[in-house]
């Protein structure tokens, strides 16, 4: 019975890409506010045979996961595409990737506005599509703050520089919140918290007053 009815579908010949699906997919959730009821549901809109979805994705979700790690890719591949980026100080990179995601983010925000608002409370963050493109940008962070240290921009300490890349991500997670809830013109509010919050993160991991006080201490001690 099942495969009747999927041969049943008019559908064209060419084959769909991962793309068109996600562009597809994205443009079905915004003009009817909600997800599609199946995938047979969803492809039976786009005059195409169920198995087709599955030929890029085994379910919404695994979609989702590509939307999101699609947007970071694509930045990525901005940033790496300017000839300047490679010459910048950590916190200029993670400065520019910020500036540079959030203009990726602009495609999408209908879409993200719509779905994404209760996935940014941070029991949420496991088990939401934004998850997707954690670990990839963790290894980034990892790589911004390793060469922060290098250069001497951020201090290594024990415990917490293991866990740097952790606390920037918490800090893209409030930037995404942030822009999310702008209402301000061309989203200059946003551009303005970007900046805040990447110099004090690296305000914060460089030299402190702390590290003046625990240095002072261990001399007093070793004395």
């Amino acid at each position: 019975m099942e495969n009747h009815i999927e041969e049943s579908h008019p559908h064209t010949s060419e084959a769909i890409s991962a793309k068109q699906l996600r562009d597809t997919f994205i443009e079905y959730v915004l003009m009817n506010g909600k997800l599609p009821a199946s995938v047979f549901q969803f492809m039976k809109t786009q005059n195409r045979r169920e198995s087709e979805f599955y030929d890029h994705y085994n379910s919404f979700q695994a979609l989702e996961k590509d939307i999101w790690m699609g947007i970071f890719e694509e930045t990525l591949t901005k940033l790496k595409s300017e000839d300047v980026y490679e010459s910048y100080s950590a916190r200029e990179k993670l400065l520019s990737f910020y500036y540079t995601w959030i203009e990726v983010l602009k495609n999408y925000r209908s879409y993200i506005v719509h779905t994404s608002k209760s996935n940014l409370r941070p029991d949420n963050w496991m088990s939401s599509p934004i998850k997707a493109f954690r670990e990839p940008f963790l290894t980034y962070a990892k790589g911004l703050i390793n060469e922060g240290i290098d250069k001497n921009e951020v201090v290594k300490r024990p415990y917490l520089s293991d866990n740097y890349d952790k606390l920037v991500w918490m800090q893209l997670m409030f930037v995404l919140k942030f822009w999310m809830d702008d209402e301000s013109r061309g989203f200059e509010r946003t551009d303005a918290a970007i900046e805040k919050a990447v110099n004090l993160s690296f305000d914060l991991m460089g030299n402190t007053v702390l590290d003046s006080v625990v240095d002072f201490g261990k001399f007093l001690f070793q004395r």
